[in-house]
């Protein structure tokens, strides 16, 4: 296949060419380059080629010229091809090649000058030029057949570029048609839109003129409208300017009136107070020195009377201010009054029962004192040998109390049970408003003292303050509530009752476990004993009465009391489980004899009454000596003793000084023998306690101060 072989060799050839090496670069356009510039290039020869070309002769350039042929339209010549036999030697074929090289490029300067002038007269023309590019003359090195094939590539490329320009042509015209119809078609949208807008310019302004004429109708409509309103609202201003004449006038015959009736309730309320202050005076203690109430009725009584007169005299401050008291200032008058007059009456009423309740004891007592006169003499002769035998053998030592003392704690304990019997009525009430204002005063008295603490002087002045103001009827804040003894007639006695029952509970309690607690409890204590002595009777008769060698006292056992009964009254507690051991009854007696030594030697720093302590160091030196003056008990007066001394000790030292060494000493070397003679030997540490003690103090001549003493330090903080 001598054809075929020859078609492969021609295409590798093509591909070969300088037009087969063609490479695309998208930048072609950006730098201005002809697109066919590679095609438009001739092959060239070397400039050695000249000196071949001299050499030449001109036989062959001529025999090859008629190969040449001219592509393009003008008349000079122009190289088409060369063939070159195969027989022919080399030199010769690089001469004539060399010699064909330098003829071409002649010609291609020629033709590329002429090009240009072609370009600037007419760009069309630079379009065919670029489209169809002069055939440069070339030497064709190949056989015949390949440069047939040639030709007919030539051929090919030609009709192909004819085809191009003529589609560009035709896309040419189509795009113009194109574009004339969409102008066209744009023109006529145009005028369109303009008759469009032309249109609604006119349905706008007959709008605008349609609506003009309305808005005017029903403006003068309007205006008729409120041409008519602002008559009708002219005679309805003058109606109501004669109805606020007329309501004037009411209201000022009204104010007559209210002035009148305000002037009489102000005379009224005047009288009400007047009558309310005379009847108080009726209830003060003072004015009763002939009455037989007692002190703590009278106490109750003058003090709701006072308020009665608070509650007056508050509505009367109002109408100081210039008006006039209302009917409810002059119901609370009224009331005052009805209550005031009731209280006037049920305090004769008592006061009358007592004086035949008196009447009758004084006729029963006289008539048991002429029975007790009749059996005094009869057994008083059995009696008198055996209280000299008796004295004989306990050497001046009794067993009981001095009569002047068994009378006082006797009082006292009377005291605390009228006090009791004063305020039956609301520790039994029923009603719940009762119970709660109950259980409100009894927590404002007692969580107050379960409060005091040494930590600080300023909070024990709040919580004295805070005692004070309930004793005094002023209200206090009490579980976030307000209560005050004042809103109830036995308030006062309630609260001082329970006030009293919770110190001496807390000297059974708390400073039975903390000795130095008893000095924050005592001064406390103490204070308010000064601003109010019925609360320091009441914490005596509580404490005696828990405690009776605070007394001091030894009950006997009477006939036919219980065992039970009879260790109450020593001070033991009983319940379903029997008797408290021994030791926890010693250490209650030890706290509430701590804590009444430590209330006879202070006074409340902040008091503005001058003078000694209401229940002073006189009462505790009169203890001791009675103290000494009776039979020891078991380990009993031994724990006591020490306790007292221990805390009490040092303030009787600097009272009595040489007095007290010599009390000292009779206890040591007189009444202690008898205290060990009746202490077995199991109950020989509150023994050792005391004589330790009264070694120490006696060989040392001192005392020293008890320990959790309040100092002046104390109240700076």
């Amino acid at each position: 296949m001598p054809s075929e072989s020859l078609r492969w060799e021609t295409l590798q050839a093509l591909k070969n060419s300088p037009k087969g090496k063609i490479s695309f670069d998208p930048f072609w356009l950006e730098r201005g380059e002809p697109l066919l510039a590679g095609c438009k290039d001739s092959p060239s020869l070397s400039p050695i080629a000249g000196v071949i070309l001299e050499r030449l002769s001109s036989a062959p350039l001529q025999k090859s010229s008629s190969f040449l042929g001219s592509r393009s339209g003008d008349s000079s010549p122009v190289l088409s091809e060369v063939s070159i036999s195969s027989t022919g030697s080399v030199a010769d074929v690089s001469a004539r090649t060399a010699a064909f090289s330098a003829a071409a490029s002649v010609k291609n300067e020629r033709e590329q000058s002429l090009s240009d002038k072609v370009k600037d007269e007419s760009p069309e023309a630079d379009v065919s030029g670029v489209s169809s590019p002069t055939s440069l003359p070339a030497i064709s090195l190949l056989s015949p057949k390949a440069m047939e094939m040639a030709g007919c590539i030539i051929k090919v490329q030609e009709e192909h570029r004819e085809k191009a320009k003529l589609a560009l042509r035709v896309r040419q015209e189509m795009q113009e048609k194109l574009v004339a119809a969409v102008a066209s078609a744009e023109s006529e949208q145009l005028k369109r839109f303009e008759e469009l807008m032309e249109l609604k310019q006119r349905q706008e302004y007959q709008s605008m003129r349609d609506m003009m004429e309305r808005e005017t109708k029903e403006s003068i409509g309007r205006q008729e409208k409120l041409k008519e309103e602002q008559r009708r609202r002219i005679t309805l201003v003058n109606l109501r300017l004669r109805e606020a004449e007329q309501q004037r006038l009411r209201e000022a015959e009204l104010e007559r009136q209210r002035q009148a009736e305000g002037r009489e309730r102000l005379r009224s309320l005047n009288s009400i107070q007047e009558e309310i202050l005379q009847l108080n005076q009726l209830l003060e203690p003072s004015t009763q020195t002939k009455t037989d109430l007692p002190l703590a009725s009278l106490s109750s009584y003058s003090t709701r009377g006072n308020q009665l007169c608070s509650q007056v005299s508050e509505v009367v401050r109002k109408t100081a201010e210039g008006n006039f008291p209302s009917l409810e200032d002059m119901t609370v008058a009224e009331r005052a009054l009805h209550e005031m007059r009731a209280l006037i009456r049920l305090m004769q009423e008592e006061a009358a029962n007592v004086r035949e309740k008196k009447k009758k004891e004084q006729e029963q007592e006289e008539e048991r004192r002429k029975q007790a006169e009749l059996l005094a003499k009869q057994e008083g002769e059995k009696k008198a040998a055996q209280l000299a035998k008796e004295k004989a053998q306990r050497k001046g030592l009794q067993n009981s109390a001095e009569d002047v003392t068994l009378k006082w704690y006797k009082d006292l304990q009377e005291a605390a049970s009228r006090c009791a019997q004063s305020f039956e009525q609301l520790s039994s009430a029923k009603d719940g408003q009762t119970k709660k204002l109950k259980l409100e005063l009894q927590k404002a008295a007692t969580i107050p003292v379960s409060q005091i603490a040494s930590n600080s002087g300023s909070q024990l002045r709040e919580i004295f303050d805070k005692i004070d103001k309930l004793l005094s009827g002023r209200p206090v804040v009490s579980g976030g509530k307000s209560v005050s003894t004042s809103q109830h007639p036995q308030g006062l006695d309630f609260a001082s009752y329970k006030l009293a029952e919770k110190f001496v509970k807390q000297g059974e309690e708390e400073v039975a476990s903390h000795h130095e607690a008893a000095f924050p409890i005592a001064v406390v204590a103490s204070g308010v004993w000064e601003l109010h002595p019925q609360v320091g009777d009441l914490i005596l008769a509580h404490l005696h009465k828990k405690c009776p060698y605070a007394i001091p006292h030894y009950p006997p056992m009477k006939e036919g009391t219980p065992v039970d009964e009879y260790q109450r009254i020593l001070g033991y507690r009983v319940d379903d489980s029997g008797v408290e051991g021994q030791d926890s009854f010693l250490k209650r007696m030890s706290g509430m004899i701590r804590l009444y030594a430590a209330i006879i030697q202070l006074k409340w720093p902040y008091s503005s009454k001058q003078g000694p302590v209401p229940h002073g160091l006189n009462h505790g030196w009169r203890w001791l000596a009675q103290m000494l003056n009776m039979e020891p008990l078991a380990d009993v007066t031994a724990t006591l003793l020490f306790d007292f001394l221990e805390v009490c000790g040092n303030a009787l030292m600097n009272q009595y000084r040489s007095q007290f060494w010599k009390l000292i000493l009779l206890l040591k070397e007189e009444y202690f023998p008898r205290i060990e003679a009746v202490t077995s030997s199991g109950q020989m540490g509150s023994v050792i306690r005391l004589k330790q003690f009264l070694e120490t103090s006696l060989q040392r001549r001192q005392i020293s101060p008890p320990r959790g003493q309040l100092g002046s330090g104390f109240w700076r903080s």
